[in-house]
């Protein structure tokens, strides 16, 4: 009988992460499937990045650019940047993971706000560190609990702007107001996910701050409005320092070929990107209007996903909602895992894919 002591065992805290479970794939029911729960672009990808992505076909035999310098460029032309200052990767996810092993280690805390990306708390939990949840304000970061929450110990500040899953943002004076309260020692991460989908006039997705600051970084992705979610490709931008020490741990070639090529090409296809903001800035609030209109309470969102929240009523709850809408083969996300048992997750799709939500959602409604 095989026990614990013959097999290797991880070290302390390993076993007690709760593994990040992404939304779902598939439904129980209906003719066609409606997948509303990861918060993929309803576009898809750009065709000048799948062009460039089925070019790379005849090179797969060759390493990539470890450094992955076209994509740095491309991104440095289209923000302004300085190119030796972005650090790519496979998905932000990778980078928020880079950045707690670099930065965070066995006695540390890093902080978060409670309904914050799921990826956080376990990406600090796997580098020996202690997550620290700070209660929201009306499902949004508070700025002032956030800084009360500080202490010798803390190491990182994770700050999701927009903030996946609520939605609700801090306007970019909020944003400086919790940076100038960080001692210089704690590094602020800005997870701009979203921001391409933002269009509030008092919204920075961090470059101006991070261009002036030593301890301020900003993650970006290209899963969300350029459709490349399947690449698994993100990138970073931060002081000189910060960028130095991430590519001192990061896999060396840790961005493919064709990510690379894709990546290139969607960031060049402005066009592409303006259609996709310009059909989630009409679409969400349509969809939020109408759930509304239902009896539903909606998280007001600057996203490309709403967060709806049920009756506490027999039957009424989420998870029957979800039951209901699986039936007619629209998948959406739990928010078991985020504290938010009674609420659910709505990607913002196509058309079609809004529509059908809707119906669905006023059939049981009924």
């Amino acid at each position: 009988m095989t026990t614990v002591a013959d097999r290797p065992i991880p070290r302390p805290g390993v076993l007690d992460i709760a593994p990040y479970v992404p939304g779902k794939s598939k439904a129980s029911g209906g003719a066609k499937l409606y997948k509303l729960s990861s918060n993929e672009s309803p576009f898809g990808a750009s065709p000048k990045a799948i062009e460039a992505y089925r070019a790379c076909a005849g090179g797969l035999e060759f390493y990539p650019d470890g450094a992955a310098t076209a994509l740095r460029e491309a991104i440095a032309r289209q923000y302004g940047l300085a190119a030796d200052r972005i650090l790519c990767s496979a998905g932000s996810d990778e980078a928020l993971n880079l950045i707690a092993h670099a930065y965070v280690g066995p006695g540390d805390e890093a902080i978060y706000s409670e309904h914050g990306f799921l990826v956080y708390p376990i990406a600090v939990t796997a580098a020996g560190g202690k997550p620290i949840a700070v209660k929201e304000k009306t499902l949004t970061a508070d700025v002032d609990a956030m800084l009360a929450a500080v202490t010798e110990r803390t190491r990182v500040v994770f700050l999701a702007n927009p903030n996946n899953p609520t939605g609700t943002y801090l306007p970019f004076d909020e944003v400086k107001r919790l940076h100038r309260g960080l001692p210089a020692r704690v590094l602020l991460v800005l997870d701009a996910a979203y921001a391409e989908y933002v269009r509030r006039n008092d919204y920075e997705s961090g470059i101006e701050l991070v261009s002036s600051s030593e301890n301020v970084v900003m993650c970006r992705t290209f899963s969300k409005i350029y459709g490349l979610a399947g690449l698994r490709l993100g990138w970073t931008y931060g002081p000189a320092a910060v960028i130095d020490a991430l590519n001192r741990i990061r896999g060396p070639f840790n961005v493919s070929v064709p990510a690379i090529a894709a990546g290139v090409a969607a960031i060049e296809d402005r066009d592409f990107v303006a259609r996709a903001a310009e059909h989630n800035e009409a679409a969400l609030p349509a969809l939020a209007e109408r759930l509304a209109g239902l009896g539903l309470t909606v998280t007001p969102s600057v996203g490309n996903f709403i967060l709806v929240h049920f009756p506490e009523q027999a039957g009424r709850r989420a998870p029957d909602a979800d039951a209901f809408l699986q039936s007619r083969g629209v998948v959406v996300r739990r928010m078991d895992a985020y504290g938010l048992p009674n609420a659910l997750r709505i990607t913002i799709g196509d058309a079609e894919a809004n529509e059908m939500v809707a119906s669905t959602l006023a059939e049981f409604m009924k």
